[in-house]
């Protein structure tokens, strides 16, 4: 075989690296707006913790603003005290890097990209999820205490409250 042929033969065998794809438009290109009130946060903390009580399940949830500040937290009873810092962080991850904590969960489990692990603020368990209004980030919830996808669950049940879409007229 010659070595163009060989050259040629390995090309094949080796798949398409996915981090040489490049997108159109930038991937959660979303605007930070204004920082979500207390009232707001504390509206939207009390929507996850009665989906985690429906559930009987212990959870703390914590909401940070545009910006990656706690504006409020809730521990309820009995929950794992090392979830306190895992809400906080998912939160946070969510706000800042303006996604779903999940997609480091994926990026990490599923695509292999471990190199997400050395960016300063990652967790790559789901559970955080970015605020959104009017098509701007207002903050952010994190729930931890239960299973990644328990800790979703809550998580999207309190920002249910704020990421609601649009009524549509038909």
């Amino acid at each position: 075989m010659s070595s163009n042929a060989k050259v040629a033969a390995e090309a094949q065998l080796t798949p398409p690296n996915p981090l040489d794809f490049v997108p159109d438009e930038m991937p959660f290109d979303v605007p930070y707006g204004l920082p979500i009130s207390l009232d707001r946060a504390q509206t939207v903390i009390s929507a996850a913790v009665a989906e985690a009580k429906n559930r009987n399940w212990k959870m703390n949830v914590a909401v940070m603003d545009s910006g990656g500040n706690l504006v409020a937290f809730q521990r309820m009873d009995g929950a794992m005290l090392a979830s306190i810092q895992i809400a906080t962080h998912k939160a946070r991850a969510a706000a800042t890097f303006r996604r779903p904590t999940k997609i480091f969960e994926d990026g990490i489990n599923l695509m292999h990209l471990n190199y997400l692990l050395a960016f300063d603020g990652v967790i790559a368990s789901r559970g955080g999820i970015p605020l959104i209004e009017q098509g701007k980030i207002i903050g952010a919830i994190g729930c931890s205490g239960g299973t990644d996808s328990q800790d979703e669950i809550v998580s999207n049940a309190g920002a249910a409250v704020i990421n609601q879409l649009p009524v549509t007229n038909k």
